[in-house]
């Protein structure tokens, strides 16, 4: 990667990608784009266009101007939002992905987008869920996932695109709030912890989810398109996770920290029906075999510097 453009930069995961991207290769040479226009680091220290990813002559001409080389799709409505609003989800999610597949084609950059853990579905074995396995997701996000995920593949067979692209399961940051997604409890959590000392969970106690911290996610982002091409046997859809927890085991991390802390629960029936339709540990191996995709941080670790990290924030924003 050299020249790299990245829809979606305002997001959860973009908004923290670019930083790294722009770290890493250059300020100049990482175009972040997105559909509005937020004063921030990632729209003021470096390049930055307004772009809406249905509109695929602005995103060719954005590319083509850019003289990109690499494409990084980001943009996408999440779990919990994707079900209020399927023909959204439907429309921006698969309509962006046709239009960031084709730009790629035509310019032949090398291509990344993420899938997801919404892309399995209730028959999916649930423990230790392998790489290929029955994928039959109950929720327009995970449609879209699968959909994505297939036509990547066709991408890469038909055109000879350099598709690529993990399943993400949730991911936990210090940095940007949840975004509509389902996992979205395990980011939550860390904030109401050190504001209140107290959180009502929307998920289930016993509902077990994969998770990852975000800067474990970024750099598996960047390993894994970095990565020698010809060792690739998946390509898309890799299978990438850091620990898998439920409810009260994360609220006992945090109790080590904060012992007064305590949980109670108001369960969402929609998200929780998400939730139990994913699996409860997936299985990595392929990742770590083929490209060499590894973390740094467990459950603990985690959330002993996502609490030394928003207490400095909280302090900031108290002076």
């Amino acid at each position: 990667m050299k020249k790299i453009m990245v829809t979606g930069a305002l997001g959860q995961i973009g908004s923290e990608l670019i930083i790294k991207l722009r770290k890493e290769y250059g300020a100049d040479n990482v175009l972040a784009t997105d559909v509005r226009n937020l004063s921030s680091v990632v729209t003021e220290n470096g390049p930055f266009e307004i772009l809406d990813v249905t509109d695929g002559e602005k995103m060719h001409e954005l590319a083509k101007d850019f003289q990109a080389d690499t494409m990084i799709h980001m943009a996408a409505l999440l779990s919990a939002t994707a079900e209020a609003k399927p023909l959204l989800a439907w429309n921006l999610n698969m309509g962006g992905l046709v239009n960031a597949l084709e730009t790629s084609r035509e310019l032949n950059l090398q291509f990344f987008t993420p899938s997801s853990i919404g892309a399995f579905g209730p028959s999916t074995p649930k423990e230790n869920t392998p790489q290929d396995t029955l994928q039959r997701p109950t929720t327009m996000y995970g449609v879209n996932k699968v959909s994505g995920e297939l036509l990547c593949d066709y991408y890469f067979h038909k055109f000879g695109l350099d598709t690529r692209g993990v399943r993400f399961p949730g991911l936990i940051s210090n940095e940007t709030l949840p975004g509509g997604g389902t996992t979205d409890y395990a980011v939550e959590i860390y904030y109401k912890a050190l504001k209140e000392g107290k959180y009502t969970s929307y998920i289930a106690a016993e509902t077990y989810m994969d998770m990852m911290y975000m800067p474990d996610a970024l750099q598996s982002i960047v390993d894994l398109m970095e990565a020698d091409g010809s060792k690739l046997v998946h390509r898309n859809a890799f299978n990438v996770t850091a620990m898998s927890f439920e409810p009260e085991q994360i609220a006992a991390s945090i109790k080590k920290v904060i012992p007064t802390f305590t949980i109670n629960y108001e369960v969402d029936p929609v998200r929780q029906a998400i939730a139990d339709s994913w699996p409860d540990s997936i299985d990595a191996s392929s990742a770590k075999a083929e490209w060499g995709f590894s973390y740094k941080y467990d459950l603990d670790a985690m959330t002993k510097d996502m609490l030394e990290k928003l207490a400095i924030k909280k302090a900031a924003s108290s002076l």
